[in-house]
């Protein structure tokens, strides 16, 4: 792709540019297999952070074949509907069955539901999972809504300024308000204590949203994770959907 197709981002923001969702998917399948290989090959084990919902299946399913030690891997959610697994709309299910599969199958998979009723009732016993992951996370690889969220940092929720502080709380229970199902999420100080974020985006009206976002649109919670220098981030980028 030509440099005109370069997404209008401030310098210190990383970016890759790919013709089709396909490739975008493959290379960020195997850029966050190499970063879990030589975490391994340095501290022995590997953490990785993944949203969920529709768009990141296809990388699920990729980085699922790439070939390192799963074993030495733990994998956890930057955010979750509050809902058992074998839900539709489980974020963990879809990780299962798109993700740990065949070799992938034998990394550890850190939930964030519990079965409590609640998200509410459930944040102590899932601060406490959290809590038994290394930090910093090796790779959190997010995704971004066309309403500007990430992970399930919406526009409008309650105690939105707090979550999108620096040192703010790591986990939060929130209702979106325009989204379906209370959930689970990361804040951003907890996105932030991570070596690599990675953040894959496909089409037209994402580009216009993070575009926007780097103009210094606060209403854009994603506006908040571009102007952070704390944690090195790197766009993936593709004009189709």
């Amino acid at each position: 792709m030509t440099v005109d197709n370069a997404l209008e981002l401030p310098r210190h923001i990383g970016q890759d540019l790919f013709a089709d969702a396909p490739t975008l998917s493959a290379a960020l399948a195997d850029r966050v297999a190499a970063m879990l290989r030589h975490a391994i090959g340095r501290r022995g084990r590997a953490s990785l952070v993944v949203s969920g919902g529709r768009s990141p299946l296809p990388f699920l399913r990729a980085l699922g074949q790439r070939k390192l030690d799963w074993s030495r891997v733990t994998v956890t959610l930057a955010d979750e509907r509050w809902l058992p697994p074998d839900h539709p709309d489980s974020n963990a299910g879809l990780v299962i069955a798109n993700l740990l599969q065949g070799p992938a199958a034998e990394a550890h998979f850190v939930p964030l539901y519990g079965g409590e009723n609640s998200p509410g009732d459930g944040l102590a016993a899932c601060t406490a999972r959290l809590d038994e992951i290394q930090r910093p996370f090796d790779v959190v690889v997010l995704g971004m809504g066309d309403d500007g969220h990430f992970a399930s940092i919406f526009p409008g929720i309650p105690r939105l300024g707090e979550l999108l502080s620096e040192s703010g709380p790591a986990l939060a229970a929130t209702v979106p308000p325009a989204a379906p199902h209370a959930r689970m999420t990361l804040g951003l100080s907890a996105i932030l204590d991570a070596r690599r974020i990675l953040l894959p985006i496909s089409g037209a009206a994402k580009r216009e949203v993070i575009e926007e976002a780097a103009c210094g649109n606060e209403g854009l919670p994603i506006a908040t994770l571009l102007r952070q220098r704390r944690a090195p981030l790197h766009v993936f980028f593709c004009p189709s959907t």
